[in-house]
């Protein structure tokens, strides 16, 4: 790829691409390159222009040298990641309003006045329209003052006055559409299903397959704590799924043979084999835009707050207008009142500014559910962490596999990963790692494995009993027995590290240790979310005493606790709530779901457990805890900015009535600064509230 470098300074440069045009898809091309490469950091292309910002790390070399072997044609872009982009969606409503404010300004040039009265007289039968459809319903609301504003400014003559105010009005409609749809989208595309392999039923056996080689007429199995991949029929199972991302309810419903389940839900007891109706074609997207546009989700308690007082204000500005035509008996300083109201800036920038901060979180692949979860962030004072694959890196790794009945390791590995593989948590998934690196290549010799949450697995191998989990689960639930003469090796195992106990007809057979290192940026995130106003900081774990321990007094917080299950973690976060405290819960596994559910804001690591993405309000990232900062700061940005906007709209919309009344501002200039002002706090409210120097 030829390019010019137009700006550069220490680790950032701005680029132009060398060619006559880019098109969206070329653009959305080039912008995942860049996001694929590991020196990269942020990167935005801009198609119009041409251009693209890069921000790195490493040698600027090596950025130009991968620059100068960029071509459209050997980029493999994963399938729906253009056409879910949503960059046609901004180009589409960019042209839109180039072209609303082109046909404003020509007609006020090229148009003689009387055709121009009779555009605009015809233009306001609109917005009267739905001013008088708001009184029949008994309602004193925004359509009622826009209505009165525009008609009176109509009977009056005043028709550039009508005209600035319908204008004005359009262009928040634009605005505020776009920038609805645009989050609504990406809100919906970050929900959107993202399963990479299923389980295929073949005759008697389950095989580890692509989605995309899954067609209509094949058998899935999904297991506990999986998510459905496709839309389908039970053909065998009993389960109990939760479709919250569907309807909004979190009751689970029950599911047997014959019944309908759909793409997206998740599995949380039981296990399923689902005949598959649809592969490609699946609604869910479409379901998932409903929902959220139907949904109460995206409103905060601040937005509320906003309409409410809005729709509160509308009577007092009528009032207003009465009240200076009654004491002043001239019409102009009433008019003055009346172009002048509160509630159109209150309804226009508060939804757009929680809008465009859910948006701006996806930036820094945070994903936020609603706008009210970005509030409850910021009201939070306690926050919550899993230990295993929360504070603790994202991918344990086995070091040792100590036999306890005579078996070879690698046997006795084997084993546990062909268990392991059917679950989704980070401890199976270096269990299955750990085999793949030795090629332990596996059958499944197996019968039908059954997960007891937050404790291990259980199935038969050859009629043997075979359990793998936690020593709760093996030596206490299941009552499980150290061979004779080897409780020396079994003391002396390494306090360092987690363990995996796996038995064989009630005799333990092998313990796998695993080290499981702390995040290299987890104290660091700790003192910077105290920083940010968190007083509270604990860290929950099943893990041992001694091991949690150590990890707590590494990671720097508050309190910890060891050996918890999954309602104690749901208990802890209810009785915080009982002692007046907001709580984040985050975490990754199937067992952390019932606390996720229980806090304010649930947040869970994206390459973790489906359930608990599901679950969740809230999703990052699984390669930093640094998001987390960056969502609690963006977070107290929004609630910053959203006061702010109440400040500047009342002190604003007061001073022009003063002037009005006073007979300083005529109505026209009112009007006109008025709108002007609601503008130009919507478009600084679509501003993004945190920027690069902020986060470094």
């Amino acid at each position: 790829m030829k390019f010019v470098i137009k700006h550069e300074i220490k680790g950032r440069m701005r680029i132009h691409v060398s060619q006559y045009r880019m098109s969206c898809g070329q653009a959305d091309t080039l912008l995942y390159f860049l996001h694929s490469n590991k020196y990269v950091t942020f990167a935005k292309v801009y198609e119009r222009t041409g251009d693209a910002v890069i921000s790195y790390i490493g040698d600027r070399a090596e950025i130009i040298r991968t620059l100068q072997q960029f071509s459209y044609e050997k980029v493999d872009v994963p399938a729906g990641v253009i056409e879910n982009s949503g960059r046609e969606l901004n180009a589409k409503y960019q042209e839109k309003l180039i072209e609303k404010v082109v046909c404003r300004y020509a007609s006020k040039m090229f148009l003689p006045y009387p055709v121009r009265a009779c555009v605009t007289t015809f233009k306001s039968v609109k917005y009267i329209w739905k001013g008088l459809q708001c009184l029949w319903h008994r309602k004193i609301e925004v359509p009622v003052l826009d209505a009165t504003a525009i008609g009176v400014s109509v009977f009056r003559n005043d028709i550039e006055t009508a005209g600035s105010v319908m204008f004005l009005l359009g262009i928040g409609e634009l605005l505020e559409e776009w920038t609805h749809k645009k989050s609504v989208d990406d809100l919906a595309r970050t929900m959107s299903l993202n399963v990479g392999k299923v389980w295929l039923k073949r005759e008697d056996q389950e095989v580890l397959v692509q989605t995309s080689e899954i067609r209509p007429g094949d058998e899935v199995v999904v297991h506990m704590g999986n998510v459905i991949p496709f839309d389908g029929i039970v053909s065998d199972g009993e389960a109990m799924v939760n479709q919250a991302s569907l309807t909004g309810e979190s009751v689970p419903v029950r599911r047997i043979v014959e019944n309908s389940v759909y793409a997206g839900t998740v599995v949380e007891e039981g296990e399923l084999t689902v005949l598959i109706k649809e592969v490609g074609g699946s609604s869910r997207f479409e379901k998932i835009v409903t929902m959220i546009e139907e949904s109460e989700k995206l409103k905060s308690a601040l937005e509320g707050k906003a309409e409410h007082l809005a729709d509160k204000l509308v009577p007092y500005s009528l009032g207003g207008t009465v009240l200076t035509y009654l004491l002043t008996r001239n019409v102009n300083k009433a008019i003055s009142v009346l172009m002048v109201d509160f509630s159109c800036a209150l309804k226009l920038a508060m939804p757009i500014s929680v809008l465009s901060a859910i948006r701006e979180a996806s930036l820094y692949h945070v994903t936020v559910k609603g706008g009210k979860y970005l509030e409850a962030v910021a009201d939070a004072d306690t926050i919550v962490f899993d230990k295993t694959g929360t504070l603790t890196k994202a991918k344990p790794t086995v070091v040792d596999v100590v036999s306890f009945n005579g078996a070879q390791p690698d046997e006795l590995l084997c084993i546990a990963a062909c268990l392991e593989e059917h679950f989704p948590h980070s401890m199976a998934k270096a269990v299955v790692d750990a085999a793949q690196e030795k090629n332990l290549a596996h059958e499944e010799m197996h019968t039908k494995v059954e997960y007891i949450v937050a404790h291990g697995i259980s199935s038969r191998i050859q009629d043997k009993k075979v359990i793998i989990g936690s020593y709760h689960f093996v030596f206490e639930d299941e009552q499980c027995v150290i061979p004779q003469g080897k409780e020396e090796l079994f003391e002396s195992l390494s306090g360092e590290c987690s363990h995996l106990y796996l038995a064989i007809d009630g005799v333990l057979a092998a313990v796998i240790a695993i080290t499981d290192p702390i995040r290299e940026e987890a104290p660091r995130v700790v003192s910077m979310l105290r920083k940010c106003g968190l007083s509270k900081i604990v860290m929950m774990t099943g893990d041992s005493e001694r091991t949690a321990k150590v990890v707590a007094a590494k990671v720097g917080v508050d309190e910890y606790y060891s050996e918890v299950l999954p309602e104690d973690k749901a208990s802890y976060v209810e009785k915080e709530h009982q002692a007046g405290r907001k709580v984040i819960m985050i975490g990754d596994g199937v067992n952390d779901s019932p606390a996720l559910s229980a806090a304010d804001v649930g947040i869970a690591i994206c390459d973790g457990a489906e359930m608990a993405r599901e679950i969740a309000d809230i999703t990052i990232a699984g390669d930093n805890l640094e998001e987390l900062v960056t969502l609690k700061r963006l977070s107290n940005a929004l609630v910053k900015r959203i006061h702010g906007n109440y400040r500047q709209i009342v002190g604003f919309n007061t001073g022009l009535i003063l002037c009005g009344i006073g007979g300083v501002m005529q109505p026209a200039t009112s009007a006109l600064l008025h709108n002007t002002s609601t503008l130009a706090i919507s478009v600084k409210s679509m501003k993004d509230l945190l920027n690069e120097k902020d986060e470094k």
